[in-house]
């Protein structure tokens, strides 16, 4: 009996040691992954594992997991433009790594290969754009700075099998002093503006008084020739609308008493 049970104990202990190895002689590469296999005989594999569950050799193979998924990353830079403007500009580049060269990447640059491949590549693409552009062509021209830094960097990033999905420009400012500048530049552009209205509205104002003076001459050439022609009949017209209007002004003042008029008035004020 005690032999049976020792018997059961060792077929136990190997059931489970072999339960241990079969978990550990399995791994997952969950979707958007790629799995890369290093031997510790062969080296790096270069059959690229895919999506799913995989067998390998424990303690002699080791799964290394690839996100090929795109990936953002910011790529910042301070370079000088072509005019010798400090440039703060920033790249915005989505990418991924070419499944069939992750064995080539593994051996060379390991998991993190975006940290040592991205940066040198961004900063030297970026600086040899920059430096082909004034300041001026840098914000008016920026599509064309965008395009010429995106067919740069896919020419680069291919020579080490690295994907960009996306390039973009989003960010880009220039030094203290050129921001000063043209804030300058902008304000005598504006003073320039409103002196050169002064001085047209000054003219139309000028004009405006010249036909106005010709204008009341010519009315005074007009009223002297109607006097000497008619007398003083014009005089008289132009009392009698004088009068009119001064009697329409006082109607519709409130504090205006009127009084009979005439020669009598103060013998009516007698009675």
């Amino acid at each position: 009996m005690a032999s049976l049970l020792t018997k059961l104990g060792w077929l136990g202990t190997g059931l489970a040691a072999t339960g241990v190895v079969v978990e550990t002689a399995l791994f997952n590469v969950d979707g958007g992954h790629r799995g890369v296999i290093f031997d510790q005989f062969r080296g790096v594999s270069d059959f690229v594992r895919g999506e799913g569950t995989h067998f390998m050799i424990p303690w002699v193979q080791t799964p290394v997991i690839y996100d090929v998924r795109s990936q953002p990353r910011n790529i910042p830079v301070v370079t000088p433009s072509k005019d010798l403007q400090n440039v703060n500009i920033t790249l915005r580049i989505l990418y991924r790594p070419e499944i069939p060269a992750l064995p080539w990447i593994h051996k060379n640059y390991g998991p993190d290969y975006d940290e040592r491949i991205l940066p040198s590549i961004g900063h030297e693409v970026l600086k040899a754009v920059v430096a082909q552009h004034d300041a001026a062509e840098l914000i008016t021209q920026r599509e064309i700075v965008s395009m010429k830094c995106r067919e740069a960097l896919n020419a680069r990033a291919g020579d080490f099998h690295v994907i960009l999905d996306d390039i973009s420009i989003t960010h880009l400012t220039f030094g203290q002093e050129f921001t000063q500048a043209v804030e300058m530049k902008q304000v005598a552009q504006q003073e320039a503006e409103r002196a050169r209205f002064l001085v047209e509205r000054a003219e139309q104002e000028k004009i405006a008084n010249v036909i106005r003076a010709e204008g009341d001459s010519k009315a005074a050439e007009l009223i002297s020739q109607a006097l000497v022609e008619h007398g003083t009949g014009l005089i008289e017209l132009r009392k009698i609308d004088a009068a009119k209007d001064i009697a329409a002004t006082m109607s519709r003042s409130r504090n205006v008493a009127y009084l009979p008029g005439g020669k009598n008035m103060l013998f009516n004020l007698q009675a």
